[in-house]
């Protein structure tokens, strides 16, 4: 007995409102093509970033352990033939950098703990309790990002000069907290947002009072913001250049200048007889600091700036 096999029907073809496979294949290939070609291009920019960022610093430290000679007339990017360390003793002792950079740490550090305080306290009250005038004070802190800093020097000169607290460490440090108050608000009250109600309503009930209710609380919930808002506060205090020169230039007031300003006064004064890898090791000075925070505190940075997105 012989069981014949009916030939196959040809396949129907696809009307107008019935998917072809083939095309949602070579769509999802297209798709993948193209997604694969940003991303390159995503990684050759930051390899182009990462290389305009990096060289130069690679230039700084490797030109402060060389001589002027070899500085302007070896390969720049070539090992010194010594490593001298006599520039950093020059730089730390000579230019005076080492009190410069000392008055740099007195001030950074003060800055930022007022900083935090002030602003923590402010944005937890911002972002937590509703009141009239609630917004009002929250744009009006938020106005202060749309203000460059060199708009803002007289004014502040005046305000400073008329407090008597011009030439002075106070006087700096202050200036310091009101410039990086606006930022750390506007950051620190999104994320307080984001902090369970639940919690803070247990505690009440539990009897703790508003103080302890932030401090024991909340501060601890919000570390990641808080760590990642202190950390951009500290690199841009420590980098700040127009704000001291303008509230630090009086008779006298040379031995209380802050490492930027210690800095541009050694490019200044030496003229032709500049010592350059004194100058350039000053510079890895303030450059290391900055690059160790930032190293250390680096999954903290991460996490609490998208911590908050995540919650």
């Amino acid at each position: 007995m012989t069981t014949e096999i009916a030939p196959s029907a040809p396949a129907a073809p696809a009307g107008p409102g019935t998917p072809d496979p083939r095309r949602g294949r070579l769509g999802r290939r297209g798709q993948r093509a193209e997604v694969g070609l940003l991303s390159g291009l995503g990684h050759i920019a930051l390899l182009v970033w990462a290389i305009l960022v990096v060289a130069p610093l690679i230039w700084t430290i490797l030109a402060s352990f060389k001589s002027n000679t070899e500085i302007f007339l070896g390969n720049p990017f070539a090992l010194p033939e010594v490593f001298n360390f006599s520039s950093y003793a020059r730089a730390w002792s000579e230019a005076n950098v080492g009190r410069y950079f000392l008055n740099s740490v007195l001030v950074v550090t003060l800055s930022t703990t007022g900083t935090m305080l002030f602003g923590s306290m402010a944005a937890y009250v911002l972002a937590r309790y509703p009141f009239p005038g609630n917004r009002v004070i929250y744009y009006l802190f938020v106005s202060g990002l749309a203000f460059p800093v060199f708009l803002a020097l007289v004014p502040l000169f005046l305000v400073v000069n008329n407090l008597g607290l011009l030439n002075t460490y106070t006087g700096l440090i202050l200036v310091y907290i009101a410039y990086s108050l606006p930022f750390t608000v506007f950051f620190l009250a999104a994320f307080f947002k984001t902090l369970p109600q639940s919690v803070a309503e247990a505690a009440m009930i539990d009897g703790a009072s508003h103080t302890r209710l932030f401090f024991r609380i909340m501060m601890p919930m919000a570390r990641p913001g808080l760590v990642s808002i202190a950390i951009f506060n500290i690199i841009g205090q420590w980098n700040q250049y127009l704000l001291p020169v303008a509230l630090m230039q009086g008779q006298g007031a040379d031995q209380k200048w802050v490492l930027t300003q210690g800095i541009a006064s050694i490019s200044t004064s030496a003229g032709y007889e500049a010592d350059w890898a004194a100058l350039f090791a000053a510079l890895t000075l303030s450059i290391l600091p900055m690059i160790i925070v930032y190293a250390i505190f680096q999954r903290q940075i991460q996490s609490g700036l998208t911590s908050g997105a995540v919650k």
